[in-house]
């Protein structure tokens, strides 16, 4: 029996065991199990794989997308340029462990994306600086999407939520939500943008999916915007998964 898990901190909002359970069962598979392992730290991942002996992959998520990397022995050419990672395949070779980073986000958001701004001008604004917003960043640069990250605490480059008036709105018609905020249970917190400015011009992209509608989603469709959370783009992300972990893909395309 294969085990296989999800990594992150906290974990109650997850989709992956109910997705991957669900998948076991309709795709007949068997020899395989899906858990979740919180874990606060990524420092807790040696003793994680040394209690589970029978871990064969993980997904990882919020936080440890960026500091999972240096406990791992490879990463593929996507993942060591976005430097975030959320897909882990484990082997063993004579007693020793050989740990491969994969990130599978930037297959899942193009994908996700691609049908929604056919047709547009488009420029993106994307909430968040961590790892998930590196690998939303990459999808923008395939899909020739020019973008601006927005932080809290903007460095050169960035812009900062004050930053925010009707001329960026405006000109940058796609916004994109990769922080935690509105997931549950704390579904009443939004992202601090001028939803006042917003119309049915843009299009409001949440990484989250958990609720299926955040407060940031609702914000944008009473002003006109198209909005979409974050499942189709987590459902295309595991299947990827999936495969790097039983087909022995190697150097996945980005799309």
């Amino acid at each position: 029996m294969k085990l296989l898990g999800l990594i992150g901190y906290p974990l109650d909002h997850s989709f992956s065991v109910p997705y991957f359970l669900e998948k076991f069962k309709n795709d007949h598979i068997t020899g395989y199990r899906y858990l979740n392992f919180p874990i606060r730290s990524a420092g807790e991942l040696p003793a994680l794989l040394s209690s589970h002996p029978d871990l064969a992959g993980l997904n990882v998520t919020i936080p440890h997308k960026e500091t999972i990397i240096p406990y791992l022995d490879e990463l593929d050419p996507l993942s060591r340029e976005i430097g975030a990672v959320n897909t882990i395949r484990i082997s063993r070779h004579s007693g020793s462990l050989h740990l491969e980073g994969f990130n599978t986000d930037v297959f899942g958001f193009y994908h996700s994306l691609a049908p929604l701004v056919t047709g547009r001008v488009n420029y993106a604004l994307i909430l968040g600086t961590g790892g998930a917003s590196k690998a939303i960043a990459y999808a923008l640069k395939l899909l020739d999407i020019e973008y601006l990250i927005v932080s809290r605490k903007p460095s050169q480059g960035m812009l900062g939520y004050s930053d925010l008036c009707h001329a960026v709105i405006k000109k940058h018609n796609i916004i994109i939500n990769t922080t935690p905020l509105g997931t549950f249970p704390d579904v009443s917190a939004f992202p601090d943008i001028p939803y006042d400015l917003l119309g049915d011009q843009h299009i409001l992209f949440d990484l989250v999916y958990n609720p299926p509608e955040t407060k940031f989603m609702e914000l944008g469709r009473r002003k006109g915007a198209l909005v979409t959370n974050g499942y189709k783009m987590l459902t295309l992300q595991a299947e990827r998964s999936w495969e790097i972990w039983t087909s022995g893909i190697e150097n996945i395309t980005p799309v």
